[in-house]
């Protein structure tokens, strides 16, 4: 039988296999995750672009790996654009060629920053000229705070001015992570020029508002996108508040592969 000293010596010796163990449990569980990660950010390989989010990439960014007859994008994927001519939440043409969904966090920075820098252009180039529509999602991942300005966008929807609220709360560029505290989302409500505060209140609290922000968020997490801002251009992925370039390349791919099966149809 073995002594007692013998038994504290192997015990010891069993402890570092036990830490091996734990340890491969846990190097095994993030390797899942970036698997799960990965799964979103390599369908849409980015060139000269740093990680997503960063949108500080090179002024020659392009998307890689792309053939003009891919970019007709998962057809699974472009059944997610709802299309709906009176959706509050959109801008552009509902029959425009191209759909770009966008995922994201009012108080998120890089989504800010796509906001202020990108969005304005891409409205200007296409959806005035009925080339694009653009779909807003809920998708706060930053908390409480996110998920108030959450239901406060789609209140401000009911009267008209989500975009007006969209363009308000991006235009601070403290708004990351914030509460966005009452007071403050109706600082945000008349800025974007919302008329009723009080129905403003009622719709950011109403069953609606929840609903359709977890149908947003579902819709999100069911891509495997896990951070934000994250968008679908015909149901090609970027991730990201990448430099204009990934998107206007995108943009003009996907119009170009729309517009082949008309073509296609006029010879015949």
């Amino acid at each position: 039988m073995p002594s007692n000293r013998q038994s504290t010596q192997n015990k010891k010796q069993n402890q570092p296999m036990a830490r091996s163990k734990n340890m491969g449990v846990v190097i095994g569980a993030l390797v899942a995750v970036a698997a799960l990660l990965a799964g979103w950010l390599s369908q849409y390989a980015v060139g000269g672009g740093d990680s997503a989010g960063s949108g500080s990439g090179s002024g020659n960014a392009t998307v890689e790996g792309r053939s003009d007859d891919t970019a007709a994008g998962d057809p699974a994927l472009l059944k997610l654009a709802r299309r709906s001519a009176d959706d509050p939440f959109a801008r552009g043409d509902k029959d425009a060629p191209v759909v770009m969904i966008e995922y994201a966090d009012f108080g998120c920075s890089f989504c800010g920053k796509f906001a202020r820098d990108t969005a304005p252009k891409l409205v200007n180039k296409y959806v005035d000229k009925g080339l694009l529509r653009i779909e807003w999602r809920n998708f706060p991942v930053f908390g409480k705070g996110s998920e108030r300005a959450a239901l406060a966008s789609y209140a401000a929807g009911q009267q008209g001015r989500f975009w007006q609220f969209y363009k308000a709360a991006y235009a601070d560029k403290g708004n990351e992570k914030s509460s966005f505290s009452t007071g403050r989302l109706h600082q945000l409500a008349e800025q974007a020029g919302v008329k009723d505060l009080d129905r403003f209140d009622r719709d950011r609290a109403s069953g609606a508002a929840r609903k359709l922000l977890a149908k947003d968020r579902a819709e999100a997490y069911g891509l495997g996108a896990s951070a934000t801002p994250a968008f679908l251009v015909n149901g090609q992925p970027i991730a990201g508040a990448q430099p204009d370039e990934v998107f206007t390349d995108a943009i003009e791919r996907a119009a170009a592969a729309a517009e082949k099966p008309a073509r296609h149809g006029d010879r015949n």
